[in-house]
């Protein structure tokens, strides 16, 4: 796997209150020689609020071995303030309806801005789910938001898939003007 790529993947409520999870996240870095920094963990905002105190503790302790952690659907769940603060992510990534109706919708575009300027002002990495068309990509980056997914860039692939793709190509990444 290209040096510049980093693997991100989703855990559930329950493995979130999974005390074991940094230990095997651990080993299977080990195992596979991948470095923490390019490991980024993708929780909900809604799997935060299951169990403050179990996901604080295993979030930490990923953390410290150097894990990413990443707030996936932000703006949909409970979005408070709060997890940012004390959860110290590493990345916040938009909903995809704020990206699917920031072009005609006055408050959603307001929203996607509002949001933009936090990961900023916060110093996080900031992804909009849900890119489908140059358009939205072109405001996104506009916008100053430094990455994207959807489908504009590819539908999901297979491990196997991904495995060769990365042989031939860069990941597609959009990045903000001047940046």
């Amino acid at each position: 796997m290209p040096s510049d790529v980093r693997l991100s993947f989703n855990i559930s409520p329950v493995e979130l209150k999974d005390p074991t999870l940094c230990a095997r996240v651990r080993t299977i870095l080990n195992e596979s020689g991948l470095s923490p920094r390019r490991l980024e963990i993708e929780i909900t905002e809604s799997a935060l609020v299951q169990d403050l105190k179990a996901a604080q503790e295993v979030l930490g302790a990923l953390r410290d071995i150097g894990v990413r952690i990443a707030l996936d659907d932000f703006g949909t769940g409970y979005s408070n303030l709060y997890h940012l603060r004390n959860f110290k992510v590493d990345t916040i990534k938009i909903d995809r309806s704020f990206v699917q109706s920031m072009g005609v919708e006055r408050e959603s575009a307001a929203i996607m801005s509002a949001l933009l300027s936090l990961g900023k002002g916060l110093g996080l990495t900031v992804i909009a789910e849900g890119v489908e068309t140059r358009d939205q990509e072109a405001e996104l980056a506009k916008q100053g938001c430094q990455e994207g997914q959807g489908f504009l860039f590819s539908a999901a692939v297979s491990a196997e898939t991904l495995r060769e793709l990365s042989k031939i190509c860069r990941p597609v990444l959009f990045r903000a003007v001047g940046s």
